[in-house]
């Protein structure tokens, strides 16, 4: 049964993923310094246990999730149990109480929260998608996606926010809501993002809005991170400095370098010719979950598939958006290739479970 599921298995999908994941390790390896070399080592135990994860999920028939809705409600409410406890219990990094931390190893229960929302949009637009001009069903999908987005943004991640929102609203767009219910859902957002802006967003998040504006109103401050970033994807050319030669990563002028600006860091090693690989791997794992979703035999896969792909969408789009200097930084790291084991293995369950659909296709 093993080596039948291998043989099925969409390996374009796989070894996109791979290769992704060895571009990560190469920018890690080069920009960490001896006394940071373990963060090279922990990515690859991770991108390991990531690929067997992927493998395991495979495995199983995805069908589990859409036939057992009560086992989705578990996995919702000990999501929603790990991001309140994460609020009492959790590590402060970088001015947020995100993660859960466990000797030397940090757990980010939003990653779960992210696959579990998917897991019950699927679920619940699969079975009500004739009946979306019914405005329940917005309400009823909607408190689902709003119990996890307020608990993520008093933590605060707005970032991680914004991911659930979007998956929310792109769920419903390809389940069919109709336009005018579509522009009433962006005008109370717009209301929400008002009312936040004056009561709920605190002063260095605003700090970020504006600073992407105008970075250089605080050069040496809130606009630091989007100018050296900006200057380490410009030095880059076209073949690079060269692995371990970036001066922006090498010297730390670049923060956050295997992780939020990951990318700056490839761009400057590795150029023009290193960021258009990375934009290939990422348009065939795109391209082959898309297809995967067409090809898809009832509306739970063919959502769920949907739904994986606009959030890898999101996180690459706003990763390399802030990176450029053309969206506002909102600490969302790049798919299989910045440093992190939470986001890389939820990942890698997503990869699995759209393979044991691709599977159960063929």
């Amino acid at each position: 049964m093993f080596f039948y599921i291998l043989k099925k298995l969409d390996w374009v999908l796989v070894i996109s993923v791979l290769l992704l994941c060895g571009i990560g390790l190469l920018s890690i390896y080069s920009t960490a310094y001896t006394k940071e070399a373990k963060i090279f080592y922990k990515q690859m135990v991770f991108v390991v246990i990531g690929f067997f994860l992927m493998l395991v999920f495979a495995s199983l028939d995805y069908r589990i999730f859409r036939n057992r809705p009560g086992l989705l409600i578990v996995l919702y409410i000990l999501s929603v149990l790990l991001l309140v406890g994460v609020l009492i219990f959790g590590k402060e990094m970088r001015g947020a109480v995100s993660w859960f931390r466990f000797g030397p190893l940090n757990f980010e229960p939003v990653e779960l929260a992210k696959l579990v929302i998917i897991l019950i949009l699927a679920e619940y637009f699969s079975l009500r998608h004739i009946e979306l001009y019914r405005i329940r069903h917005i309400i009823v999908s909607g408190i689902y996606m709003l119990i996890p987005v307020a608990l993520v943004f008093f933590q605060p991640d707005l970032g991680s926010a914004m991911i659930l929102v979007f998956l929310w609203l792109g769920t419903m767009i390809i389940a069919g809501i109709k336009l005018r219910q579509l522009l009433i859902l962006f005008l109370i957002g717009l209301i929400i993002f008002l009312i936040a802006w004056f009561v709920v967003l605190k002063p260095y998040q605003k700090d970020r809005i504006i600073s992407f504006i105008n970075p250089y109103l605080d050069p040496l401050g809130s606009g630091y991170h989007r100018i050296q970033s900006v200057i380490a994807i410009g030095s880059g050319e076209l073949w690079g400095r060269g692995l371990g030669h970036g001066s922006q990563s090498q010297l730390r002028f670049l923060p956050d370098r295997t992780t939020d600006f990951i990318f700056a860091s490839i761009a400057e090693e590795m150029g023009f010719i290193g960021v258009m690989l990375i934009f290939v791997f990422y348009f065939l794992l795109f391209f082959r979950i898309i297809k995967i979703a067409l090809s898809a035999s009832n509306n739970f896969s063919r959502l769920f598939c949907v739904g994986a792909c606009i959030m890898f969408v999101f996180h690459v789009a706003v990763n390399i958006g802030m990176n450029l200097g053309l969206l506002p930084i909102a600490g969302i790291s790049l798919p299989f290739i910045s440093y992190g084991g939470s986001n890389l293995l939820i990942n890698f369950i997503t990869i699995g479970i759209i393979q044991s659909i691709a599977v159960r296709n063929k």
